[in-house]
């Protein structure tokens, strides 16, 4: 019993600070902000100006977004640099398993990811006068940045090299952000198309957020959020194993 406890605290403690270490070496750095802030608010406002209305409905759609973009702007690519250099086979001579190696790698990316979303959320709703639910917001935002870093990881290793990770990732990107109701909402799209969006995650955080600005019902809010743990275990899972055998 004692054993594993001192196992459990050694994953806890090393889960910790290689997300640090990630937080330090690979994020807060410009082209991750760049990737995780300025891409979204760029992308959102070229909608906006296109056919300009009220912004204060596009404002979900960009947290979204933000969410998307900055928890996979290093994680796609973070795992498979660190297997070429040989640092992550470093880090398993610590005590700690590899489950908890990525869920540092993952909690790096969330960490980062929450950053990125508490600016943008915090400026739009100051600069718009917005009154959005704040538990709600908290019950989308945090299971959306895991599953969001989980589904990087999980790219990330199904390939081999850093550039097919990211070439890998920028499919689904933007597949989630035309049909995941970011920009056009998904009720008013054809009924194949609505089925296809439902099947995306991103779906379940743009709604989720919307109810949250908009005073939805509790009950559809935890639905989402129990909806995006399923995404985040359908995400996780499959990567620690594919990590796994590259080692073997």
């Amino acid at each position: 019993m004692k054993k594993e406890s001192e196992m459990w605290r050694d994953n806890v403690r090393g889960i910790f600070y290689i997300a640090l270490k990630d937080i330090k070496t690979y994020y807060f750095k410009p082209p991750a902000v760049s990737w995780g802030i300025v891409f979204p608010i760029t992308w959102i406002l070229a909608f906006y100006l296109r056919n300009p209305g009220s912004f204060e409905e596009l404002v979900p759609g960009l947290i979204a977004m933000t969410i998307l973009f900055s928890t996979t702007a290093a994680e796609a690519v973070v795992i498979n640099f660190e297997l070429r250099l040989g640092s992550l086979e470093r880090l398993l001579l610590a005590p700690v398993s590899l489950s908890a190696v990525l869920f540092g790698k993952v909690l790096g990316g969330v960490v980062f990811g929450f950053a990125m979303t508490l600016v943008v959320t915090i400026g739009s709703t100051i600069v718009l006068g917005l009154h959005p639910d704040f538990v709600y917001l908290i019950l989308i935002i945090i299971p959306s940045l895991l599953v969001f870093s989980s589904l990087g990881a999980l790219l990330c290793v199904l390939v081999k090299e850093v550039f097919e990770a990211q070439t890998l990732l920028n499919l689904p990107r933007f597949l989630m952000i035309f049909l995941s109701g970011v920009v056009y909402p998904v009720s008013k799209m054809p009924v194949a198309l609505r089925y296809l969006s439902y099947t995306l995650p991103l779906t379940y955080t743009v709604e989720g957020l919307r109810f949250s600005f908009s005073g939805g019902s509790g009950k559809m809010i935890l639905s989402y959020t129990l909806i995006l743990i399923g995404f985040l275990l359908l995400f996780i899972l499959p990567a620690v194993k594919l990590l796994s055998k590259k080692f073997e």
